[in-house]
Formats: structure tokens, C-alpha cells, sequence
């Protein structure tokens, strides 16, 4: 027994003297001001730019405004529980967010945190939101289509993996239905989505998710939310945190794409806490790196190089114009920046052209580089059709009589609009559209009314479902070039189809 204490006794007098008492230094400060989401901290002496700062309550906050005197902190929750003197600690992180597989399907904040009640989300992997872009020697020349399913873009204005291209236009012109579309056109196939929902009412945003959902695009899409209600921190950092998720698949060799539906909130959050901050304001109040806001999160879209592992990530940023005027601050600020854009007019909207896309105004950098060849080939004479169509018929407004050439181009450029507009969440694979384009372009549809050329749409398509099965694996076998068998078929498609359609304005028994 003697021996089994004095043994309890060493044992004790060791760890009592081989105890040591880990000392760590803590950056800390106190509130000076507190109102408006800001926070002006003095103390923290050696916090770093972007760095997350933990107050009393629990409350972050990130560390915007380094002055000589003190800290400006962008706060991301309720700061009415904050108040002057309340102790602010250094965390000694940059913003990140967590990355990786497991994020797929979720709906996220703008720091990574799920929203969509089903449980934490178990990333083992952690980037920071703001990153250097990929430098010129670390990319290579955008080669490969996103395909949108929407036949307007995919032939006239083609998205290639790793472009920028933005969607602008006024409110209520379908700017987010072009985006929805183009993720749920990517059901099956290697592309991962990214939409990052800034500052929408969060009816909308349960709306889109809803939507994803029902047509099995949530499978392979992440939503990160930052909605009107939530703090303008927040809806400042959404599309950082949405592209460094899209990062990581792009640097692990994979295709992302990221939606910022839209960056003109965006630049209203930073307008916001900059004023706030005392920022010197600048044009339209803006303060004078908006420029630099945008360009940095921009920039960081890339198709990498083989020996960067070849993954790609595309922006696809939306802005929205107030009466259709993109010379505005932020517009033309974004249309610099990017590779393209896709305008969406108010007047083809409303007079039933949906997608609402003005082919005229729109354009891709990019362009054909990026396009599947067959489609290409078969695209050019499309845009050559539409821009005589759209010249043409300004002129045919003013009543003259035509000649029959003029008169031939209008009936034809009618029917190729039809032909272009398309309803929305139902996007068209590729060779359903060159079987449409084809039949556009060489006259097939010239014999049909106006009116009904929708309904003969999708009975050809039916019709070329159903007998041409084994199309798709022609003209991969083909990789994608527009032989003249593929050519042939398609023809002949077309002038089968006609033999058995029946003109749907003929009175029965004519």
C-alpha cells in the first residue's frame, strides 16, 4: 500500500513539474463607434487586412479599413447588441469558406454556412475568398463550349469554358432565365454550377432553388445567398466566397461555372459600407476602386493550362440597366471587363421575343473559338439571315412597296425568329438545334405560316427523335464537324417531314 502511494506521489511530482503553461498573445481592441453595420475599433494593433475580428457577443466581423489610429470593421450579423467599450478579438484568419465535393447540392451564406436545414456541411478544405487570378503563363486559349441549350446564344453568341460574358439588360428581361437555363442544360453532363444570389428578396431565391430542384439541377449546383435582408458585409463578400468554391474545382481539374445574379447590387453593398467608412465617393457616389471590385473577381475566370491540370471556371455576372442605358457607371465598367455580353432588350420582351436577346447588340470575344464546328458553320448564315432581317425590316416600317427578293428575306427572317424563341426551363440539345437551324437557313420552313411555325417545330422534332436516333453518335463520330452525310440527313430529315405535314390553317377535308 506504501509502495502504491508513494508510486500516486512521483507520479503527481512529475506532471506538477513538467508542467508548462502555454502562453498565447491575443490581438485585442474596443469599440470606439458602433451604428450602420460599421464598427470603428481601437487597438488591434496587428490585424491584417481581410481578417476576421470576433466581438463580445460572438458576432464577425472583417477588418475593412486599416488607418493609423484605428480599424474599420464591416460587421456580418446583428450589430445591435454591440456597444462602445465591448472587447474585439484578432482571429488571425483571412475570410474563407469551405470548398470541396460535399458542397454540392447545399445552400450556403456568403462565409459557407448552410441555410438549407439539412445539417452541416463536412468540408475538410478551407480557401479564402479573395485570390490572385491565374497569371497569362498558367492559362490557355478558351477552345470548349458551354453549351446554354438556349439556340439564340449557342449559334449567334457562344459561351466558351473559362470566358466572361455578361448578361445585361433591364429588369424583367429574363436575365436570370437565361442563367437557370444554362445550369439545368449542364443535368448529366461535367460541368459544376455556382449561382450566387446577391442582395434578392429570399422569396426568389427559395423560388430559384425551387426550380433547380424540380428539374434535377440542384444534384450539381451550389447557391450561395446573400440576400436583401442580410447585412451589405455580406452581400459584399457572396461573389468572392462563390468563385473561390468555383476555384477549387477548376484547379482540381474540373469545369465550373459561377452566375453572379447581379453585380450591380453588388457594387450598391460596397458603395454602402465605403460611405460608411468615410471611402472618398467618387462618379455616382461609387468610391474609386469599384473598377477594381469588379476586375479582381473578373479576372480570376480561367481556362488553365494542361499543366495546370486544363480545369476551367466561367463567369457568367449580370447587370441590370435602368431604361436600357448601359453607358452607366457600373455597366460599362463590367462590359470592359469582360469577354462579351449577351443584351436583353425591354421591346423584344414585351412583344412576345423570349429570350429577349438583341443579336445585334450582343457579341462574344471569344466567339467561334469556342463553338462546336457544325454548329458554326450552320450559325454564320443565320447571322447573316437575322442581320439583313432586322435592317430590312426597319425599312419595310415606313409602308413602301417591296420587291420579291426583299419581300422572300422578311418572310424568311420572321420565321427564323420564331424559330429562336423558346420557352423558358427548356433548353435544346445541340443536334436538335443544327436540325432546326438547318431547316431555317436552307428554306425548308418558307411554305409555313407564321403562326404555325412553332407547332411544326415540335412536331420535326418529334418526327427527328423518333427516326433518327443514332444522330448523336454521328456527329460525335464525326467530332463534331458537318459532313456532307450529316449535311444529307439533315436534309433529307427536313423534306420527309414536309411531305406529311399538313398545313394547320386548311379547313378539314380541303
Amino acid at each position: 500500500m506504501a509502495d502504491l502511494t508513494s508510486d500516486i506521489t512521483k507520479g503527481l511530482l512529475e506532471q506538477i513539474q513538467g508542467f508548462e503553461r502555454k502562453r498565447k498573445a491575443v490581438d485585442v481592441g474596443y469599440v470606439m463607434e458602433i451604428g450602420d453595420g460599421i464598427a470603428r475599433v481601437e487597438g488591434l494593433e496587428h490585424v491584417r487586412a481581410q481578417e476576421l475580428v470576433q466581438f463580445e457577443n460572438g458576432v464577425m466581423g472583417i477588418a475593412f479599413n486599416l488607418e493609423v489610429d484605428n480599424v474599420g470593421v464591416i460587421i456580418m450579423g446583428d450589430y445591435t447588441d454591440i456597444k462602445e467599450g465591448d472587447e474585439v478579438r484578432g482571429t488571425e484568419q483571412i475570410v474563407s469558406v469551405p470548398v470541396g465535393e460535399a458542397m454540392a447540392g447545399r445552400v450556403v451564406d456568403a462565409l459557407g454556412r448552410p441555410v438549407d436545414g439539412r445539417g452541416p456541411i463536412n468540408a475538410t478544405q478551407r480557401l479564402p475568398i479573395e485570390r490572385i487570378a491565374p497569371g497569362v503563363i498558367e492559362r490557355k486559349n478558351v477552345d470548349r463550349p458551354v453549351q446554354t441549350g438556349i439556340r439564340s446564344i449557342d449559334a449567334m453568341i457562344p459561351i466558351g469554358r473559362g470566358q466572361r460574358e455578361l448578361i445585361i439588360g433591364d429588369r424583367q428581361t429574363g436575365k436570370t432565365a437565361i442563367a437557370l437555363d444554362t445550369i439545368i442544360n449542364q443535368k448529366g453532363q461535367d460541368l459544376i454550377c455556382i449561382y450566387v444570389a446577391i442582395g434578392q428578396k429570399r422569396a426568389q431565391v427559395a423560388r430559384v432553388v425551387a426550380t433547380l430542384e424540380e428539374y434535377g439541377a440542384m444534384e450539381h449546383t451550389i447557391v450561395v445567398v446573400a440576400s436583401a435582408s442580410d447585412p451589405a458585409a455580406l452581400q459584399y463578400i457572396a461573389p468572392y466566397a462563390g468563385c473561390a468554391i468555383g476555384e477549387y474545382f477548376m484547379e482540381s481539374g474540373r469545369d465550373a461555372l459561377v452566375v453572379y445574379d447581379d453585380l450591380s447590387k453588388h457594387a450598391w453593398a460596397y458603395r454602402q459600407v465605403s460611405l460608411l467608412l468615410r471611402r472618398p465617393p467618387g462618379r455616382e457616389a461609387y468610391p474609386g476602386d469599384v473598377f477594381y471590385l469588379h476586375s479582381r473577381l473578373l479576372e480570376r475566370a480561367a481556362q488553365l493550362s494542361d499543366e495546370q491540370g486544363g480545369g476551367s471556371l466561367t463567369a457568367l455576372p449580370i447587370i441590370e440597366t435602368l431604361l436600357g442605358d448601359v453607358s452607366a457607371y457600373v455597366p460599362t465598367n463590367v462590359i470592359s471587363i469582360t469577354d462579351g455580353q449577351i443584351y436583353l432588350e425591354s421591346d423584344l420582351f414585351y412583344s412576345g421575343v423570349r429570350p429577349a436577346v438583341n443579336t445585334g447588340q450582343s457579341v462574344s470575344r471569344v466567339g467561334g473559338d469556342a463553338q462546336r464546328p457544325i454548329l458554326r458553320k450552320i450559325a454564320g448564315r443565320l447571322r447573316t439571315e437575322m442581320a439583313q432581317f432586322r435592317s430590312l425590316a426597319a425599312f419595310a416600317q415606313f409602308g413602301s412597296d417591296l420587291d420579291k427578293a426583299t419581300q422572300q428575306q422578311l418572310d424568311r427572317g420572321m420565321r427564323l425568329q420564331e424559330i429562336l424563341k423558346q420557352p423558358q426551363y427548356r433548353p435544346t440539345p445541340l443536334t436538335e438545334q443544327v436540325a432546326l437551324l438547318m431547316a431555317g437557313t436552307r428554306g425548308k420552313i418558307d411554305h409555313v405560316p407564321v403562326p404555325q411555325v412553332k407547332a411544326w417545330e415540335d412536331q420535326f422534332l418529334t418526327y427527328f427523335r423518333t427516326n433518327y436516333p443514332d444522330f448523336d453518335d454521328k456527329v460525335a463520330a464525326a467530332d463534331y464537324q458537318l459532313t456532307d452525310e450529316l449535311e444529307q440527313i439533315l436534309l433529307e430529315a427536313a423534306d420527309a417531314f414536309n411531305e406529311t405535314w399538313a398545313d394547320l390553317t386548311e379547313p378539314a377535308g380541303a
